[in-house]
């Protein structure tokens, strides 16, 4: 695996991939890699010739620093996880590499709905700053494929707008929550639970269940029942939505057919948790 720190190095060497005739894959990460993540690059592994993987904590997109300054970071880790899976190159940036000009007056885009629904509406500007460092990666690496998990479900939609907007020839593919045995979806944000909290995380995968089997039958009580499972687990509940899952929009007749998502944001003590599940 070869590590790179400068843009410009890694485009030098990407230029002579791609002129060799090698596909670009292409996994962003924020690092405290787990299993999840390896699994983004084990897929890209077997759908391209070269694998890129970034580790970028990005500040433009944490609305609120404090959980900008927790998140986790375990580099030496990564590093030993992204060798043992095979990665062919690291890319990792300082914050001044990727915006040399600082982090003010940046770059807006128009995101439409997404900006205003869900994570939207409760991390204001966060998609914002997903974009932003989003586009300057990119631009960067010039992926053939680019490898996100459904998990941030919304932030894939938010991707692939972005991709339409500004004409980039990537090909997104939205790849499977990878969970644990008993069902919570890995995050690295789980690292920050303490065992109590820990145990009642499960509950958020117990919700999703039930309106998968339930919603389309009885909509309000299985939305009801689902609120009920998480406050009884502690849970601080940001947003329970049933939604169409291409435009996000909350479902108001599930008889009708159309496909549907379930999405769960939700604070066990001061960590949020996000989740979702295909209806």
């Amino acid at each position: 695996m070869i590590l790179f720190k400068r843009s410009t190095d890694l485009s030098k060497w990407l230029n002579q991939e791609t002129a060799s005739g090698k596909s670009i894959g292409f996994v962003p990460t924020m690092g405290a890699l787990h299993p999840g993540h390896i699994s983004l690059i084990t897929i890209s592994k077997m759908e391209t010739d070269t694998t890129v993987c970034s580790i970028f904590v990005n500040p433009t997109q944490f609305n609120d620093p404090k959980d900008f300054q927790k998140y986790p970071k375990t580099l030496e880790k990564d590093i030993a996880l992204l060798e043992a899976a095979g990665v062919d190159v690291l890319f990792l940036p300082a914050v001044s590499e990727l915006y040399p000009a600082g982090t003010a007056n940046l770059e807006h885009y128009d995101l439409g709905l997404l900006e205003t629904l869900l994570e939207g509406k409760y991390r204001p500007g966060h998609f914002q700053g997903v974009c932003q460092v989003m586009f300057r990666l990119l631009s960067v690496v010039r992926p053939d494929h680019l490898f996100m998990g459904q998990k941030d479900y919304q932030q894939c939609m938010v991707v692939q707008r972005l991709l339409t907007l500004m004409s980039l020839p990537v090909q997104l593919h939205r790849c499977p929550i990878v969970r644990e045995a008993d069902g919570l979806a890995m995050s690295s944000r789980n690292v920050r639970l303490n065992p109590a909290q820990r145990a009642k995380a499960t509950a958020i995968y117990s919700a999703l269940l039930l309106l998968s089997s339930q919603f389309r039958v009885v909509p309000t009580t299985a939305l009801v029942a689902a609120g009920a499972i998480l406050k009884e687990a502690d849970f601080h509940i940001d947003y329970i939505s049933v939604a169409d899952s291409a435009t996000l929009e909350p479902v108001s007749d599930p008889m009708n057919g159309a496909a549907m998502v379930a999405l769960i944001a939700a604070f066990q003590g001061e960590v949020r948790l996000i989740d979702n599940m295909i209806l």
